[in-house]
């Protein structure tokens, strides 16, 4: 092989992955027609065709091996490759190939075979037409043509079919192809170019912008155009956890542009899954996509996109094939259905399907039961798991909404890309806000007023709260009551505003009294009932029918509540649901307060922890839920044991608010016996306590000589959320009293602002000293101001990646100096900058017990490096200090060696990622001749070269406590190796130095790890 070949082979070899994204990164087809190409131009052997298409194996695979086959023939095979994806580009952009062949040709299978690509073409639209053809004049048997017809081959497969079977069969056929295929019309447009599918385009693009172009605001009664008041909310990638390796970044944060833009965890998969909790955003941001695509602004290499309720898809009872799902339940063709759908079969990397809310959809996801045909009806959950998993319409990208807990491990197999959605961010919040209110006045008095009440402006961390503050702005502003508290303090304001506005002027008080209240209890009972009864059958649109057996009528209609469901089918009356999901379980949860024969006992299935397997009686006695029956003991029981957890435990949350002293009092004024509402109120207490007690004495006991850990369980979060709604100290205080655990883990919870309020209404309470560890949530700078309460009883804290800002840090830190018990602190993968500098430098000073702090992959530079360094020279008690992946370079770095030469605690120190050179690696050497306590040095990920290595060197042979050293990926060549073999020959303390990710050769690496094991290489 000459040297130009073994370039261009190496070239093409370095650019693999991208050329196997290249590849996978359009449908079958495209694959197919690039296949087409080469086997044309010979590139390719029938035997290495026959392996590339085989059923069944993912893209990529064949991909890979396709890249193999063409590397093993050599510079021109790799050449030919990148000409046959152009070629098959272009043909995918333009209908001309000129392309002519003798039909009567003494060879006609190799010529059915250079000349495929054009043939393939031709038979396009009539390949079914030759198919009956071929059969008819005994050239393939009726087994055969089935086999080609299988429903899972677009026309242009069936067409590649019927080729490759004329390459093995003598028997004419391939004369018979190459005659009658040169009579066949030449294409004249592209299929997308067709006026059946111009026409569809069109009208796809003008429904799914009728949809979207309007947010209905919550109560219906008016209509905000989404692009004046979207506003973005915190997106994040979600990352794996606990894998080997150097430190992680923080999550990456996308806008909603870059939905698509992420690698990806399955490159095979081809679904987006967006979680988030109730009232995140997930349907609004669903709806903004929507529009952006429909009037041309963004995500325009999708020329359809479809989108889907999955409260509405579980009420379609009938079977539904891909076809009648598209077409019958979000846009029908005028014309050409066939036309229209056998064009999305074959380009279905050009089609996006919207499945928002999977967490309403009654069915749990499995992928035991598999379907490949597009044309063949089945359930709609069958056919929805089977979009997922990609067996139908493979290639067509789906974005998935849920929230968390809906999420299994076996759908997120499935799953190419997972993103959070965290809410918004505290500029996000005043944003909204400014959006919602042109009036500045009132806009600056909204937010002014949020920030001076830290548990209302928590709340607004969902959107949906901040909607409520918005709409209930003249309550909050002018009726000079006390700011909302709790979640149940929220939903009862909203509830005041609706009675009000639906009230006459003049009759109605300005305030939610028990007149009020009383005025409109039968109103409220039989949402409350409607709402109930939807929880327990996993309902959350209501038809007419259903409507009328609840006894809703138009005056329950009008106060608000109800409105008509979104992409509603059309008909003669459309169906009606909740606002939100959180109002039907808040009127659930009115209804368990106020209904009259509502029994108490029921009430010990919503503050259970662990949700109860379906109950015979459930399955059995369905008409105990009807909405018109009178809810007896039974009924209920039957409700609250089949409804969805998460729906259970809002639902539980705002019982305990509603049943709290507080309100109590007002509700009772409703009531018809006092005495009820106490009997319920103390049975949601003893049922809260006891579920809290079950789930403490579920604690494995402590390791011999280690603290006591806890990992909460999902019920957890939200039994703290019940008492917090609950608001009694005593309560609190008696839950936590025998609570004694050293470390009180809540990772991955979906802890907010409004979840660090309740935990630190709790734990406060605690009698111990623990250690609270809160990585991977969505607390934030106002979260942060929240657990403030709960400070004094941490000996530590962690949160770890939790958007936290400088603001919250001060703030924390502030607090932080008068709590002798806390003695660490994890603050890495945040937003911290140099800002929080004299603050942290603060705490070191003035806490002479601190004991470890780790501030890594935030973005502190020199500058803070240096303020923090003067922290450090005060200091004589911190013993771990993390900085890696921030931007001190070899100023931050000599500034903190300085600082450190003398330390007597320090034992680990991290300094990896941080842009440093020699300059800072000799400064740290002359850190490391004066110190006598630190024991682990971690440099990975610098700059350090042989230079710097050989400073470190000079200071190890001077050094008596390290004990680990940390140089991988610093491009340390053997001249730097060399320097450490002559200090490690003087230093009998040292017992690893990492050297990994260097440039040695694999004989250097033998050779040196023979000379000193201790070298890891």
């Amino acid at each position: 092989m000459c040297g130009c070949e073994m370039c261009a082979q190496e070239a093409f070899q370095a650019q693999r992955s991208q050329l196997v994204e290249l590849l996978v990164s359009g449908s079958l087809e495209g694959f197919e027609s690039i296949l087409d190409w080469l086997l044309s131009w010979e590139v390719l052997s029938w035997e290495d065709y026959e392996g590339l298409t085989l059923l069944g194996q993912p893209l990529s695979h064949l991909a890979r091996r396709l890249l193999d086959t063409v590397w093993n023939k050599g510079a021109w095979g790799c050449e030919q490759l990148i000409a046959a994806v152009q070629e098959a580009q272009a043909d995918s952009q333009s209908p001309k190939l000129c392309d002519h062949w003798d039909p009567h040709s003494p060879h006609p299978a190799q010529d059915l075979r250079s000349h495929r690509p054009a043939i393939v073409r031709r038979l396009y639209s009539h390949v079914e037409g030759v198919l009956d053809l071929a059969k008819e004049r005994g050239f393939i048997s009726l087994y055969e043509c089935d086999e080609i017809r299988r429903p899972i081959f677009t026309s242009s497969q069936r067409a590649r079919r019927l080729l490759d079977l004329a390459m093995v069969k003598a028997n004419g056929l391939a004369p018979f192809l190459l005659q009658h295929v040169e009579e066949l019309p030449v294409p004249k447009a592209l299929p997308f170019e067709d006026a059946a599918c111009k026409k569809y385009m069109s009208k796809l693009r003008t429904t799914v912008s009728a949809q979207s172009r309007f947010l209905s605001t919550y109560d219906g009664a008016e209509s905000l155009c989404l692009e004046e008041i979207y506003t973005e909310n915190v997106l994040e990638i979600r990352t794996e956890v606990g894998m080997a390796g150097p430190p992680q970044n923080c999550p990456a944060t996308l806008g909603l542009e870059g939905l698509f833009s992420s690698q990806g965890i399955n490159k095979d998969a081809d679904t987006v899954l967006v979680v988030g909790e109730a009232g995140s955003g997930k349907s609004t941001l669903l709806q903004q996509l929507q529009l952006l695509w429909a009037t041309g602004r963004d995500f325009q290499e999708f020329l359809f996109v479809f989108p889907f309720s999955c409260r509405q898809l579980q009420c379609v009872a009938k079977p539904l094939s891909v076809q009648a799902l598209l077409f019958e339940h979000c846009c029908w063709p005028d014309l050409g259905q066939q036309d229209v759908f056998q064009f999305l079969l074959e380009h279905p990397d050009r089609v996006l399907l919207t499945f928002d809310g999977f967490d309403e959809f009654k069915f749990r996801f499995t992928d035991r039961e598999r379907h490949c045909s597009p044309t063949h009806p089945m359930s709609v959950q069958n056919l929805l798991f089977n979009l997922l998993q990609g067996n139908l319409l493979k290639n067509a990208r789906k974005v998935l909404t849920s929230r968390p807990d809906a999420v299994s491990a076996c759908l997120r197999k499935y799953v190419c890309t997972e993103l959070t959605l965290k809410g918004f961010s505290e500029d996000g919040i005043e944003l909204y806000l400014r959006k919602c209110h042109r009036d500045p006045g009132v806009a600056d008095r909204l937010i002014s007023l949020l920030k001076a009440t830290s548990a209302l402006h928590g709340l607004c961390h969902l959107p949906v709260f901040s909607w409520m503050v918005s709409k209930c702005h003249q309550e909050l502003l002018l009726q000079g009551g006390g700011s909302p508290t709790t979640t149940t303090d929220m939903y009862l304001l909203i509830l005041q505003h609706f009675l009000l506005h639906s009230s006459p002027p003049d009759s109605a008080p300005h305030h939610l009294g028990a007149g009020l209240l009383r005025g409109r209890l039968p109103t409220l009972l039989h949402l409350g009932r409607l709402a109930l009864w939807g929880l327990g059958m996993c309902c959350y649109v209501f038809s007419a029918k259903q409507l009328q057996a609840a006894h809703i009528d138009r005056e329950d209609i009008s106060l608000g509540f109800l409105v008509r469901a979104q992409r509603a089918v059309s008909e003669s009356t459309a169906p009606l649901e909740f606002l939100h999901i959180t109002f039907q379980c808040f009127f659930a949860a009115l209804y368990l307060a106020l209904s009259a024969d509502m029994p108490p006992s029921s009430l010990r299935y919503l503050f259970n922890c662990h949700q109860p397997e379906s109950s015979l009686l459930a399955r059995l006695l369905p008409a105990l839920c009807v909405p018109g029956a009178r809810c007896k003991e039974d009924s209920v029981a039957v409700l609250l044991q089949e409804a969805e957890p998460h729906n259970l435990q809002i639902t539980a949350a705002f019982l305990a608010g509603l049943l709290s002293q507080e309100h109590r009092s007002l509700l009772a004024e409703c009531q018809a016996s006092e005495k009820a509402l106490l009997r319920r109120w103390d049975c949601a207490r003893r049922c809260l306590a006891h579920s809290l007690h079950k789930h403490f004495h579920s604690i494995p006991p402590a390791v011999q000589g280690e603290a006591k850990s806890m990992h909460a369980m999902p019920g957890f979060v939200w039994l703290i959320r019940s008492l917090y709604e609950m608001q009694e100290e005593r309560l609190a205080r008696e839950a936590v009293r025998r609570l004694n655990v050293g470390h009180l883990k809540l990772t991955f919870c979906s802890v907010g602002p409004a979840e660090c309020a309740a935990l630190a209404f709790v734990l406060r309470h605690l009698r111990w000293p623990v250690a609270l560890q809160l990585d991977h949530n969505s607390v934030g700078d106002i979260g942060v101001e929240q657990l403030l309460p709960c400070l004094s009883v941490c000996k530590a804290l962690y949160l770890r990646d939790n958007n936290i800002s400088d603001r919250g840090i001060c703030k924390l830190i502030e607090h932080a100096l008068h709590c002798e018990q806390l003695q660490k602190l994890a603050l890495f993968n945040n937003k911290l900058t140099d800002g929080c500098a004299h603050s942290v430098a603060r705490l070191l000073e003035c806490r002479r017990n601190f004991l470890a702090l780790r501030l890594g992959n935030n973005h502190i530079t020199a500058v803070g490096a240096q303020v923090l360094a003067q922290g450090l020279r005060a200091n004589a008690s911190l013993q771990f200090l993390g900085f890696w992946g921030n931007k001190v370079g070899d100023k931050g770095a000599q500034a903190l060696a300085e600082a450190l030469g003398d330390h007597q605690s320090l034992r680990w120190l991290s300094l990896v990622g941080n842009n440093i050179g020699s300059v800072g690696a000799q400064a740290l050497a002359l850190m490391l001749e004066k110190n006598v306590a630190l024991e682990e040095l971690c440099l990975e990920e610098n700059r350090l070269q042989d230079e710097g290595v050989c400073s470190l060197a000079e200071g190890l042979k001077r050094n008596s406590s390290l004990k680990v050293l940390k140089l991988s990926n610093n491009c340390v060549t053997y001249l730097g190796a060399e320097a450490l073999l002559q200090a490690l020959a003087r230093n009998d303390t040292i017992l690893e130095v990492w050297l990994r990710g260097n440039t040695f050769s694999p004989e250097e690496i033998e050779k040196l790890s023979h000379r000193d094991t201790r070298l890891l290489l």
